[in-house]
């Protein structure tokens, strides 16, 4: 067979698109995808301008930057969940059916406000989507939608004729973190109709950061059902990343400077050498970094040209203003006491009724610490060392022993923050909803506060119909950011009173089941939540590593510190010989930590237009070769013996 040359990728789109066949456009960090995607856009609406194409993106600022690249007719740009809802709200009876299957399905896709009691409902106000979920009113949010969808182009093939008839092409921006259920419905429901839609997918299994996401659909490509179509030229990088990143990919797709001499990496036609630094110590002071040579002329206030990447949060909560709900989240002392009482009562084979009160049980068992700090120690010492320690054990002392054992908590259900991008949820986070829930209060200050009065009134249940109205609007607003003393309680029951953000099911069944977390956690200022907001939405300086994919900047500091993050492990990343140390349980895992924690350093070193310094903290000497090996041993410095 004669291969076919190719003047660029869309020209191979192209032909693949006259073939009816589907395809996959896979590209590097900094390749122009969606330079790409708009241009495959416009040229198919030349070539089939009868055709009606749909594009779905991740987020609102995507959707918007399409529409606006692309000024297309028969173009319809929307985010998966609105797409979704789109195609499946005309049919309301049988989304009331298959909404109360699912509920009462055992797999808890959608789960069951009822608990192990049947759910039945009338729905008299038919299903809507909203920002919130309350299932008894028939109002659901983004995962409902997408499990909705999954479910009913999986029955009804009826469905899947509509959407061909309505759509010809259906393309997908970031694929990778497409969820599983969307991917289902693409390439395999919409098979059952015999009508004709290619589908096309722009993306990067290389950036694929996010654990709900597909990852990839490198099966679907090779039986052929899709056809992968490589984009090698990177756009975005100076020489020294892109030598960088190319050794990090694990799929073959290796990248070469872009083609176009006006590309942002380009100077005189000539690509950017850039600067690529690994720098360690065996001090953790970030100072020494800064002040170095080779960060010294870098603004670190500014978060447009400088962003510090950071793998944990705990570092930056008291700069940013958060530090009283991580304390909460990572440090409380109920919680680390009754973990330790756990292993103490399993080492004893110790016996006590399930209802027997905290105290009881503490009290009936004479107990030292044998490790650590608290060697030597009575246990109820330990655990009453501090007025706060004895304020939260006066609290729960009296309740049931395994309510207590039952209580789990940490910083990952404040922080994590893989589902938010330029602003936009995606999916629902490992956050707790109650972080949600605030998160959703800010969001929609965020949009009074630029003026986007259509969207916000989208989202929330205030009706603006007057003057005095309006009044009304600001002076709520004005309360919630102003108010130095608000408490989380007091600003999640005044939104709820004004129909600012509604306390919704999920909500109100989080702080049933979460008393104490709750109780601790509403007395501390809503102000620590905007703070929290803005640092996680990107509007300060420093970043985590999962907030930055799809972003650049001028200069990239990322720290290597996994901050005891199980799901990451950058020794592993440096140290290949360590697979042979690990005990077989360990080996299990650790190809899948080392290939997430791959991705994400590929994803942070990509994101540096000019100057990347990656710092590693008190490295072995194993991780310092291996480092050499991959940035140029003339490219990595001992900070302790060298900081001009």
């Amino acid at each position: 067979m004669v291969e076919i040359k190719f003047e660029n990728e869309i020209d191979e789109i192209l032909l693949h698109i006259a073939n009816h066949n589907n395809f996959l456009l896979s590209g590097g960090a900094g390749s122009g995808k969606t330079y790409t995607l708009v241009e495959v856009l416009k040229k198919i609406s030349v070539q089939y301008p009868t055709a009606q194409i749909a594009c779905i993106t991740y987020t609102n600022a995507a959707a918007l930057e399409i529409r606006n690249r692309a000024d297309i007719k028969n173009l319809k740009v929307a985010t998966i969940h609105d797409y979704l809802w789109s195609t499946i709200s005309p049919f309301k009876k049988e989304m009331e059916q298959t909404l109360l299957e699912l509920i009462n399905a055992p797999d808890d896709l959608i789960k069951n406000p009822n608990g192990d009691e049947a759910f039945d409902c009338k729905f008299e106000n038919g299903i809507q989507y909203k920002e919130y979920v309350r299932l008894e009113r028939g109002e659901i949010s983004h995962d409902e939608v997408i499990s909705l969808a999954h479910s009913m182009y999986k029955k009804y093939i009826r469905l899947c004729d509509i959407l061909k008839d309505k759509y010809q092409f259906i393309f997908v921006d970031e694929y990778q973190d497409t969820s599983p259920l969307v991917i289902d419905i693409l390439l395999q429901f919409l098979k059952q109709s015999k009508k004709q839609c290619i589908i096309g997918f722009f993306g990067d299994t290389m950036q694929s950061i996010y654990e709900a996401g597909v990852g990839n659909i490198d099966g679907y490509v090779t039986e052929g059902q899709v056809k992968l179509v490589v984009k090698k030229q990177n756009r975005r990088n100076p020489e020294a990343v892109i030598k960088l990143s190319n050794q990090l990919r694990i799929d073959g797709l290796e990248q070469e400077p872009s083609n176009d001499e006006n590309a942002p990496n380009m100077v005189n036609g000539v690509i950017k050498k850039g600067n690529v630094m690994f720098l360690y110590s065996n001090n953790f002071d970030l100072d020494i970094v800064k002040n170095s040579i080779w960060c010294k002329t870098w603004d670190f206030s500014n978060a447009v040209k400088t962003k510090e990447l950071r793998l944990t949060h705990n570092l930056i909560a008291s700069e940013v203003g958060y530090s009283e709900l991580m304390e909460i989240y990572d440090a409380d002392p109920i919680l680390k006491f009754k973990a330790d009482l756990k292993k103490e009562l399993k080492k004893r084979d110790f016996d006590f009724a399930p209802e027997a009160a905290f105290e009881e049980v503490i009290d009936s068992i004479e107990w030292k610490y044998q490790r650590g700090v608290n060697a030597g120690k009575e246990h109820k010492d330990v655990l009453l060392e501090n007025e706060l320690s004895k304020e939260l054990y006066n609290y729960v002392k009296h309740w049931p022993c395994k309510d207590i054992f039952s209580m789990y908590f940490d910083k990952d259900h404040l922080i994590d923050d893989q589902i938010v991008i330029d602003g936009v949820t995606i999916r629902e986070p490992k956050r707790h909803y109650l972080i949600e829930h605030l998160f959703k209060i800010q969001s929609l200050i965020h949009l009074y506060e630029n003026k986007d009065y259509n969207e916000l009134l989208r989202k929330t249940s205030f009706k603006l119909n007057s003057a005095a109205d309006k009044k009304l609007l600001s002076d709520i607003i004005s309360t919630l950011t102003k108010a130095e003393n608000l408490s989380i309680e007091n600003a999640i029951n005044f939104a709820d009173r004004y129909g600012i953000c509604t306390k919704d099911d999920r909500l109100n069944d989080f702080i049933n089941k979460n008393e104490y977390l709750y109780w601790r956690v509403k007395k501390v200022p809503f102000k620590e939540i905007q703070n929290l907001y803005l640092y996680l939405e990107g509007y300060m300086p420093f970043s985590t590593q999962h907030k930055i994919k799809g972003l650049e900047f001028e200069n990239v500091l990322v720290i290597l510190n996994n901050g005891g993050w199980s799901n990451y492990n950058f020794e592993y990343l440096f140290d290949k010989a360590i697979y042979n140390e690990l005990k077989p349980a360990k080996q299990k895992s650790y190809e899948r930590i080392l290939l997430r924690t791959k991705k994400l350093f590929y994803v942070c070193c990509t994101r540096a237009k000019d100057n990347l310094v990656v710092f590693y903290p008190s490295p072995s000497q194993r991780v310092i070769k291996e480092a050499e090996l991959l940035f140029g041993e003339e490219n990595c410095m001992d900070l302790d013996e060298n900081t001009s």
